[in-house]
């Protein structure tokens, strides 16, 4: 007559076994898998062939658009606050009410290069 209490718990051994070697294999495999994952290409910013310049171009038309519209609309403020202060005080105060506007675009425009070159390093 077979002895049952070997045979049951000689089968759980060997099912435990399997299970911590299929465990590892996993866990390996997972790893392998994230150090793949974690690091993707991560090449520099390059301008493509023949438009380096033409980029330049643009920016600097985009920065000079900007000293244009940030004069003339602190101008604008001026006017309005100007113009406003006899009897029309609604009209004088949103002149002063856009001037923080004007300032606040002003500041994202010279800031912008440094903030790009912060979130996007090359």
């Amino acid at each position: 007559m077979p002895d049952w209490g070997v045979l049951i718990f000689g089968r759980l051994a060997v099912i435990a076994h399997y299970l911590t070697t299929v465990a590892a294999l996993v866990e390996a495999q997972i790893g392998a898998a994230a150090d793949v994952l974690a690091a993707p290409p991560n090449p520099g910013p390059a301008a493509p062939p023949g438009l380096e310049a033409t980029g330049n171009l643009f920016i600097g038309w985009m920065k000079w658009i900007l000293i244009v519209a940030g004069v003339g609309g602190l101008l604008v403020c001026g006017i309005m606050m100007a113009v406003g202060r006899r009897n029309r005080s609604a009209f004088a105060a949103d002149g002063a009410a856009g001037i923080p506007w004007v300032l606040a675009g002003l500041t994202c425009g010279a800031v912008a290069a440094v903030v790009v070159g912060a979130v996007l390093p090359s």
